[in-house]
């Protein structure tokens, strides 16, 4: 298993910068997902650790080697790209062998290795194919069987699922991360997609402009998100926003208002203004029983954007005075427009942002500092 280092990796194209001093440590065995959107850096950094790029200043380690002046080859990765890069005149057969034949390794060792791989990606009955006869989630499958097979120290997946209907990527999805498991090897992933990172991440690395904005586990990052950009960019539906427009201490505990005359309270102080309060959808209590922090919406006061039913579930999308907000209903409950809405927003489930979008305030699992 590889463990591999970046200190101060930093990346230029001209006078772009496209990486900004990047301090990375990957475990080894484990599946380390980079997430962000496009052009945020993530495949670049990719890039540079397999060698495909040459970092403008810093440095890579691979097992604790300096690899900075070492080509792809040396540095002992496999890749699996976007586009298959399959050879379209060779099997299925021949192209999973093709990185043994480069290595000189005696037919009988190549034969058994192929069908071994095969059969571990479930597509013995294609090696006779040639990828023109193959659906798009096979192609991929044997370029992940190129890539395994060559045992490398470490994989490098370059969102090798974007192509994929939804069905085929989550069949993938939940094959990538099996075959990480067997192998017990050390993969990196880059994706848009953040139900991709959620699933299949031991850690999750968010980027934006060229920045690492946090590193941690799947639910770390959902529970406790260090700024706006990583709340916003994590769930699903994404986090609800509202602008804090005042706030005083009463009794310990801070009043906050919101647009539309809201009031909440919030069991911590906040001293840091403008803010913004952020909660999940799912945090949201629909129709709650306790009667603290409530919002309340006659008939007219709210439009229903949209309601997305998911069998057990649905999401509804509201335009209050407040804002537009998002929540979550029990699918055989349908919102009326004819009828008051009356939501909750639970002090415990609400998220502060400050004016530089760093959080301000502790989140569910945390202790609540005591009153001053």
């Amino acid at each position: 298993m590889t463990a591999i280092k970046l200190r101060g990796a930093t990346k230029n194209f001209g006078s772009t910068v496209v990486l900004r001093s990047i301090d990375l440590d990957i475990a080894a065995g484990k599946f380390t997902v980079l997430l962000g959107p496009s052009g945020c850096g993530k495949s670049t950094l990719l890039r540079l650790i397999a060698g495909l790029e040459d970092l403008s200043a810093g440095s890579i380690k691979i097992d604790d080697k300096e690899v900075d002046d070492l080509g792809p080859k040396e540095r002992g990765a496999a890749m699996v790209f976007q586009n298959y890069a399959l050879y379209p005149h060779k099997t299925v057969f021949e192209n999973i062998a093709f990185p043994l034949r480069m290595e000189g390794i005696s037919n009988t060792e190549i034969d058994l290795r192929v069908r071994e791989t095969a059969k571990q990606l479930h597509i013995e009955e294609l090696l006779q194919r040639y990828p023109r006869d193959l659906s798009g989630g096979q192609r991929q499958r044997v370029a992940m069987g190129r890539a395994i097979i060559r045992k490398p120290k470490f994989f490098l997946f370059d969102e090798p699922l974007s192509n994929l209907d939804a069905e085929l990527r989550v069949a993938l999805r939940l094959e990538i991360a099996r075959l990480q498991r067997k192998l017990a090897a050390t993969m990196i992933f880059v994706t848009h997609d953040q139900v991709e990172a959620m699933t299949l991440a031991d850690t999750l690395v968010v980027m934006h402009g060229g920045v690492i904005q946090q590193i941690g586990s799947p639910l770390a990052l959902y529970r406790a998100p260090v700024n706006r950009f990583v709340a916003g960019f994590i769930g699903s539906p994404a986090m609800n926003f509202f602008t804090v427009i005042a706030h005083q201490v009463v009794d310990g505990r801070t009043l906050i208002n919101l647009n539309g005359g809201v009031s909440l309270r919030l069991p911590f102080l906040l001293v840091d203004q403008p803010a913004t309060l952020g909660i999940r959808p799912e945090h949201v209590e629909f129709d709650p029983d306790s009667a603290d922090n409530l919002i309340y919406a006659d008939p007219s006061a709210f439009e229903i954007l949209g309601i997305e039913h998911f069998g057990d579930r649905s999401f509804a999308h509201i335009e209050l005075a407040l804002g537009e907000i998002t929540f979550v209903t029990p699918t055989e409950h349908s919102i009326s427009p004819k009828e008051q809405l009356r939501l909750r927003l639970p002090p415990e489930s609400l998220h502060v942002f400050g004016r530089d979008g760093h959080s301000l305030a502790p989140v569910p699992g945390r202790s609540l500092p005591p009153p001053s």
